[in-house]
């Protein structure tokens, strides 16, 4: 939150008067320089280095006329030195700063009222202690200019001081600090103290000694370390208080009751202060308060029905994002006439927007964003004749309502807002049609609608709104055809989103789009059946998915070369042929992600892939892929997720996969592949939570290694050859094992930190990993619940010897398959500690002995497999009828194969 207009003019206009006083009106050519003062010039100017020779005008007898000097007009001393860097924004200036030494010499000038050195860059020196000795020193302005260290209590000798300025560069790596602020006290005519990111956790009582300051207006402590409960002081000597800024501190503290009764505030920022509690009621009772920044606080409480029924007489600015409030808004909101911004995003505020609301004649931003508000817009809103507009909400910019849970249809007074910048109203429950009148807003920059339940065609006129940058109406019943006329004057647009409803996009193949789009996502849009040729006019793409798209082509050869800029790219589930080019690996160097899955590419895997550096995400699966996997995949060791399956990929595992260090899914079922199973797969791959080596020609022993894959949620094996007994450390896979209380715990809940990582947060352009769970006796397809699947399948190898108790550990498996072997002995009676289960899958190998009764107290078993085995005993019928019957009371649908006797 910015400081408002009022606050930075009292600044420029206190240095002004300090220096007006001073320095009347009579001409420059009038005052000549003080001898003394120009010799401590000149003894300060060969401290300092100055690339840019900002002081070169610092020559000849005059010293008034230098650059950055002032002199009193009477008696010709020296009282102000302002070398402030004045275009610290600016590149072009970069070399400006001042540096070097600061000199004694600078006690010489008895007459300095105001010193600035801002947004220099000192290189770490220390604050002169000698700063303590300019008495008349009335303005003092460090801050920015690379100062660090101790903080000299010396200061606290300037009596006169009105303005300090100590304000750290956020990005400085110097430490800056105080220790203690008794010196502080000394400052008795202090009105504005700055020492935004100064360290000051050492400092104890800072609350007791800036309240010795009686003429203080503006407090500035943001970022300062500040820790602990924000201490109560018995009287408030906080008269003169305007501004108050404590925010991103770490206190874990109360908002303090007196603050309320500091009637001269007028800003309050406590943003990202680890405060609690209740948030003061008596807030909307100060008379003068113009700004309320508590945001980001997560743990302030309010009923918003309580809070907004009070005055708020001269409010301009609130800012309760990010916390816990609660309740309605009442129609009383619409008294606060003054208000301009309001933000209450990601709290759990309730109902609906009152209709009063269009009273807010001043309102420019309305942001109400990840609540649970729920109910219809007001069909009308309220209106005032104190308004000058006739229509409501005349000044209103910025509409955000996303992700909430309101409803019914759009209302037509949205399409009457004028002036609107930004209208969010995805991911909620809207439906109808979206109104024409939106082509009116012609000051629209970003309209977000996704994720609702809107239908009927897309307007053409929003092919009008010629400052549209983004644009999303993804995932919604929205159909009908999209023509060239929908984007017609589209020539800012950076963002689209079209996917998930039902376009077909018909557009000409020599179409010049009027914009040079960035992010563009057409997923389960029909483009097809050719490939879109007016991409080849878009210079600038970084995300683009055409997944689902109806394409059935060859990919042309310019497009590969587009992808220079590409950061994100996704043509899965088409009909795409031909080969992936070797020259992919020259232009892929900013990729992020490829997914060109669910294709019929031929071929080999290029071997240039390697050179993908940054690449996170890799899925080639589901094509007609040949040929050993490239050994140059090894080098791209940022990658996390790794897709292959389904092609028909030969050779063996190659040895660089030891480098892949970040890999949180290796996916090669379904191949060709064979040899054994390298053990430095549990070595090296410590984030692995989905390992599937499913249907290849792996053979050998299982590598007891695997159990040291501590996030290991799904692991296949199944359909190979592999041999030797089911390793009895598999019991000590952590991420399937509880990590508190014991394994009989009923009520184990899975662990957020073993949960397998979903691509689709990571990327704009939603790439949404996907995979294939042979359970319950069918092929289950996993994409958005993918991170709640923990399964185990060696079925079909040639393992052999007991099932080790050791596995009936692991508490949070839900799918177990080891059929189709050459298991012998009995069921472990410590099944029933597999308290997730919901699919067991035991047939076809030559268990026996009777099957464990307790079997029956698996509640959350659906499927059960123990056929052609050698499994008997009189408790046969009865286990199968009592779990039968347990089921079936629990509701629960259970398929089960009772086993050949």
């Amino acid at each position: 939150m910015g400081k408002l207009p009022v606050i930075e003019l009292f600044l420029l206009s206190l240095c002004l008067l300090i220096i007006s006083v001073s320095v009347g009106s009579s001409d420059d050519h009038l005052v000549t320089c003080l001898a003394p003062d120009r010799e401590a010039l000149m003894d300060f100017k060969t401290g300092l280095h100055d690339p840019n020779n900002v002081l070169s005008s610092w020559r000849g007898n005059n010293c008034c006329e230098w650059h950055g000097i002032e002199c009193d007009n009477s008696t010709k001393a020296v009282v102000a030195v302002d070398l402030h860097h004045p275009y610290v924004f600016d590149d072009r200036y970069a070399f400006w700063n001042l540096s070097g030494e600061i000199r004694p010499s600078l006690m010489g000038l008895k007459s300095l009222r105001l010193l600035d050195l801002s947004f220099n860059n000192f290189d770490g020196i220390s604050i002169p202690e000698f700063f303590g000795s300019l008495e008349n020193l009335q303005y003092l302005n460090l801050s920015n200019a690379g100062f660090s260290g101790l903080i000299p209590a010396h200061l606290g000798n300037l009596s006169h001081l009105k303005v300090l300025d100590l304000e750290k560069r956020a990005d400085s790596s110097n430490e800056f600090y105080a220790d203690n602020f008794q010196w502080i006290t000394g400052l008795v005519s202090l009105e504005h103290l700055v020492m935004d990111q100064v360290n000051l956790s050492l400092v104890k009582d800072w609350a007791g000694a800036l309240n010795q300051l009686p003429s203080i207006v503006e407090l500035h402590l943001s970022g300062c370390y500040l820790s602990g409960y924000i201490p109560s002081v018995p009287s408030l000597n906080f008269s003169s208080l305007v501004v108050m800024d404590l925010s991103f501190n770490n206190f874990y503290s109360k908002i303090p009751d007196g603050l309320v009764n500091i009637s001269s505030l007028q800003h309050i920022d406590m943003t990202k202060s680890n405060l609690h509690g209740r948030i003061p009621l008596g807030l909307g009772e100060m008379p003068n308060l113009l700004l309320l920044d508590l945001s980001w606080n997560y743990d302030l409480t309010a009923n918003c029905s309580q809070l907004f029924q009070k005055r708020w007489e001269k409010i301009q600015v609130i800012d309760l994002s990010i916390n816990n409030l609660y309740g309605k808004l009442p129609m009383s909101l619409g008294d606060m006439t003054s208000l301009t911004r309001l933000y209450l995003d990601s709290n759990a505020i309730e109902g609906g927007i009152p209709s009063s609301t269009g009273k807010l004649c001043n309102l420019n931003s309305f942001s109400l964003s990840g609540n649970k508000m729920t109910g219809n817009l007001p069909e009308i809103l309220e209106r005032t004749q104190t308004c000058p507009f006739k229509k409501p909400l005349h000044d209103l910019q910025y509409f955000v309502l996303g992700t909430n849970k309101l409803s019914g249809k759009i209302p037509y007074w949205i399409g009457q807002l004028e002036n609107i910048v930004r209208l969010d109203l995805g991911d909620n429950l809207f439906q109808g049609h979206i109104p024409i009148s939106f082509g009116s807003l012609r000051n629209l920059v970003i309209l977000y609608l996704q994720n609702n339940k809107l239908d009927g065609t897309l307007p053409e006129s929003l092919g009008q709104l010629s400052s549209l940058s983004e644009f999303d109406i993804s995932s919604n019943q929205l159909g009908g055809i999209i023509s060239q006329i929908h984007f017609s004057k589209l020539i800012n647009l950076r963002y689209l989103d079209l996917s998930s409803n039902l376009f077909i996009v018909n557009i000409s193949s020599n179409w010049m789009p009027p914009f040079q789009v960035e992010d563009l996502i057409m997923r389960s849009c029909i483009l097809g059946p050719s490939f879109p040729s007016w991409l080849r006019s878009q210079k600038g793409i970084t995300t683009l998915n055409l997944s689902n798209a109806s394409i059935s082509d060859s990919i042309p050869n310019w497009f590969w070369m587009r992808m220079t800029t590409f950061i994100f790219l996704s043509l899965s589930q088409n009909q795409f042929s031909g080969q992936i080019p070797e020259s992919i690996g020259e232009i892929c160097g900013s990729l992020f992600t490829i997914d060109l899955s669910s294709n019929n590419f031929i071929g080999r895997i290029p071997s240039s892939l390697g050179n993908c550096s940054v690449l996170y995400q890799l899925d080639l699966s589901n094509n007609n892929l040949s040929g050993a996997i490239p050994n140059s995949l090894g080098q791209l060791q940022r990658l996390r997720l790794l897709h292959l399956s389904d092609n028909r990929l030969s050779g063996n595992l190659p040895p660089s996969f030891m480098n892949l260090s970040s890999l949180r899914t290796l996916d090669l079922g379904n191949n060709e592949l064979f040899g054994g199973i390298p053990s430095w797969i549990g070595d090296r791959f410590g984030n692995l939570a989905i390992l599937d080596l499913r249907s290849n020609a792996f053979f050998g022993e299982i590598p007891h290694e695997l159990s040291k894959l501590s996030s290991l949620q799904v692991l296949d094996l199944g359909e190979n050859d592999l041999s030797g007994n089911i390793p009895a450390s598999f019991g000590d896979l952590k991420a399937l094992t509880p990590r508190k209380r014991g394994l009989m715990e009923a009520d184990v809940q899975r662990d957020e930190y073993h949960r397998i990582p979903s691509g689709s947060n990571n990327d704009e352009g939603k790439y949404q990993e996907r995979l294939v769970v042979n359970a319950k006796g069918q092929s289950l397809n996993y994409t958005t619940t993918l991170y709640l699947v923990t399964n185990i399948d060696l079925s079909g190898n040639n393992l052999s010897g007991r099932i080790p108790h050791e596995l009936t550990k692991l508490s949070l498996l839900v799918y177990l398959n080891l059929s189709r072997n050459h298991l012998i002995g009995s069921i472990p009676e410590s099944i029933s500690n597999m308290i997730q289960l919901s699919s067991l899958d035991l047939s076809s190998n030559q268990l026996t002995g009777s099957i464990p009764q307790n079997l029956s107290s698996l509640s959350s078993l659906g499927y059960l497999n123990l056929s052609f085995n050698n499994l008997s005993g009189p408790s046969l019928t009865q286990v199968t009828q009592q779990l039968s019957k347990h089921l079936h009371l629990l509701g629960t649908l259970i398929s089960m194969v009772v086993p050949f006797l």
